[in-house]
């Protein structure tokens, strides 16, 4: 379980996260959403640890964040962020790769060879995995670096709009494997994802940030209704049922 308690941030003076508290369960899908500014990649990030906060706590599986080891932690809690660049010029498979360096170091065994498989499997890169990735389309590249984190093989997933540059058909993939990644392996994952539609469709739980606080957090069902969305967004939506899931129509 992840638990953030009174955790703050700022920025130039500004907080961007303030004041947050919220629990993650495990073996579940948690969503953030939120209009653009509102904290969510930043909470994300401070629960990984890629920033530090500046108040409060956050706890993994019960250990306050700031005592556990870097190598330890890099087992148990991945990451993948919005801008992702590598200098170095990788195929496919070396990228992928890079997901067991917290066990291997470098040096590859069989099993992170076939945690590596695993991966390149089921993002459906076999064909392209000896490919450079300056040669692959932006959500191909993708795909890969969603593989490389599923190769770390960590019990904590923390994904930052995971489906930028994705078209539909990759998207709803991604979706579905990431379902299957907490009904098959028990992994607890939590996303940053601005289409709502898939945050109803795919989630256990969406937790609602704006202006760097917490405004909402409930089940899909709950989420997903005209008040609560108008409290988020600042706009009017209509929300239908289609195939006993919620999705909101907000392009009128």
């Amino acid at each position: 379980m992840v638990e953030a308690k009174h955790v703050s941030k700022l920025y130039a003076g500004k907080k961007v996260i303030d004041d947050v508290t919220v629990t993650i369960g495990k073996g579940k899908i948690t969503s953030f959403i939120g209009p653009n500014g509102a904290g969510k990649s930043t909470l994300l990030s401070m629960i990984s640890r890629l920033i530090s906060k500046d108040a409060g706590h956050i706890y993994i599986d019960g250990k306050e964040l700031g005592q556990w080891k870097s190598g330890d932690l890099a087992k148990k809690i991945s990451i993948l962020k919005q801008s992702n660049h590598i200098s170095l010029r990788l195929t496919v498979r070396e990228l992928v790769s890079f997901g067991r360096f917290p066990y291997s170091q470098g040096k590859l065994s069989k099993e992170d060879g076939r945690y590596v498989e695993e991966a390149i499997r089921y993002m459906e890169l076999e064909e392209m995995q000896h490919k450079y990735l300056d040669q692959l389309s932006g959500g191909q590249r993708q795909r890969a670096y969603i593989a490389m984190v599923i190769a770390q093989n960590t019990e904590y997933i923390l994904l930052d709009e995971p489906l930028n540059n994705l078209d539909m058909k990759h998207s709803v993939q991604i979706m579905k494997i990431l379902k299957r990644l907490v009904d098959e392996l028990g992994k607890t994952i939590v996303i940053v994802i601005h289409d709502i539609n898939f945050a109803s469709c795919y989630s256990d739980t969406i937790v609602a940030l704006k202006a760097g606080k917490i405004v909402r957090e409930g089940t899909p069902d709950e989420m997903m209704d005209p008040v609560v969305l108008r409290e988020i967004y600042e706009m009017e939506m209509k929300i239908e049922t289609v195939d006993n899931h919620k999705i909101c129509i907000y392009f009128s």
